[in-house]
């Protein structure tokens, strides 16, 4: 086979990893491990996003088990969890006492342990408005309300078409360059707004792909396949167009040497979770593993979303069907819990922080059909040691349609947002290393709040 057509044969696996920025040899992304890496390995944290895809309905996450569940069950007639089948979780907090669904029953014992921690009504926001302002048209919301794509790149930090990126890739890129040195943000989703920065590159991968890009082993400098990847980074060009793709095109191979190296070196290490078939359990499983190599290797911060879809429960919300909010928590709780087993059997456990969150709830009136309509504010979650658990963050609202929290003129029970997606990200980015200085720059909207972080963590 010619040199051109091995090119073009190596190009096809393009899809698997991508970047926007500077690329650099096959040596160097080799030489990942110094003496200083191994002494910066005690300084290392690491956000996990979860994104459930489609708008998971926080009704049917956090559930009320005092009087206010006369208020669910009244909205839900023939939608509303069996109270006797709710799995109760210990004390009270924002003046209720809770429960969380059956198919979470894995989570509870975490959240009895103090390592997870609910967040109340959390969705898009410019600014804090009410329910009533929304009714009268007076306050001033998000745009594009109630549409997935919008919504999940606005809650993910959006802030228009002038400026793509996310509130994760931002905040990273105002970090102390010591701290985001290598593989800062890494995506096993396509939808990666919230990984995105002004200026530097996302590392995409998936669990099933490896160390392979095409037909190139990656963790094999050697291989002629690898070798073309790497010259082909490495062009020089006094055409612009040209010069860029060969940038472009090295600093995601820089990249996907980077995790080839780490997938190679992930093989020896043990995984005690005990993860689900599905995708969101193979991904967990990668990431578990991957992590104690990126500590090892002196990585300092980074972010890395995972993504599972299929939450837009128009109908059959209930049952056994593959896409019911029944089967698709079933498959959330379990990955989960066993993440969490892991990351504490690797010694992660003040390493790591999980966050659950989607880009809108449901509204609490059911639809036709068994189902539930687009909505506004939802519950999400935050799970891990450093995590300030065993409480619920926030304003529960109240679960009446047309009540004091439903901002939907027809009365369908649509939650107008207490908690901002931008407070909660600002919460687990200043852990993460962001300075208290620069939390404007990566959450702009923030300044129209007086409370700018929650207390997600332990101080």
């Amino acid at each position: 086979m010619s040199h051109f057509a091995q090119r073009r044969a190596a190009l096809r696996g393009l899809a698997s990893f991508g970047a926007v920025g500077a690329g650099a040899g096959l040596a160097s992304a080799l030489s990942l491990m110094s003496s200083s890496s191994i002494a910066d390995s005690a300084d290392y944290r690491v956000l996990v996003c979860v994104n459930l895809s489609g708008g998971a309905d926080g009704n049917d996450i956090l559930i009320p088990v005092d009087g206010a569940y006369a208020d669910y069950a009244r909205a839900r007639p023939n939608l509303a969890l069996a109270k006797d089948s709710l799995i109760k979780l210990d004390g009270s907090s924002a003046g209720h006492s809770f429960a969380l669904p059956p198919a979470l029953k894995d989570l509870a014992p975490l959240y009895a342990e103090g390592r997870l921690a609910m967040v109340a009504n959390v969705g898009a926001l410019i600014k804090p408005i009410t329910a009533q302002q929304v009714l009268n048209r007076t306050a001033v919301i998000p745009p594009f309300l109630m549409s997935h794509s919008e919504q999940t790149a606005i809650v993910q930090g959006w802030l228009g078409d002038a400026d793509p990126s996310g509130w994760a890739g931002r905040a990273v890129e105002l970090m102390p360059a010591a701290l985001k040195k290598t593989l800062p943000v890494i995506s096993y989703s396509y939808d990666y707004t919230l990984l995105l920065g002004k200026q530097s590159r996302v590392t995409q991968t998936q669990a099933v792909y490896g160390s392979q890009w095409g037909p190139a082993n990656l963790s094999v400098p050697t291989s002629p396949w690898t070798r073309a990847i790497e010259s082909m980074g490495n062009m020089q060009s006094s055409n612009a167009y040209e010069a860029e793709y060969a940038r472009t095109l090295g600093a995601t191979f820089q990249d996907a040497v980077k995790m080839a190296q780490a997938q190679a070196a992930s093989k020896t290490v043990v995984s005690t979770g005990d993860f689900p078939d599905n995708s969101l359990g193979k991904d967990l499983h990668h990431v578990a593993s991957l992590l104690p190599v990126f500590k090892a290797q002196g990585v300092r911060r980074q972010v890395i979303l995972v993504s599972l879809g299929s939450f837009d429960t128009h109908v059959n919300q209930r049952g056994s069907s593959p896409t019911s909010l029944d089967s698709m928590l079933n498959m959330v709780g379990p990955a989960l819990a066993a993440f969490d087993k892991a990351i504490r059997a690797a010694g992660l456990d003040q390493n790591v922080v999980t966050l659950t969150m989607s880009e809108f709830g449901r509204a609490l009136q059911p639809a036709s059909g068994g189902g539930t309509d687009h909505a506004w504010g939802s519950h999400w979650w935050v799970m891990g040691g450093p995590v300030q658990g065993r409480q619920v963050i926030g304003q529960f609202p109240s679960l009446v349609p047309g009540g004091v929290d439903d901002g939907d003129q027809w009365k369908k029970g649509r939650w107008v947002p207490t908690t901002a997606a931008d407070q909660v990200g600002a919460s687990l980015m200043q852990w993460l290393g962001l300075p208290q200085d620069k939390l404007l720059d990566a959450f702009p909207n923030l300044v129209n709040f007086s409370s700018k972080t929650l207390p997600l963590l332990q101080t």
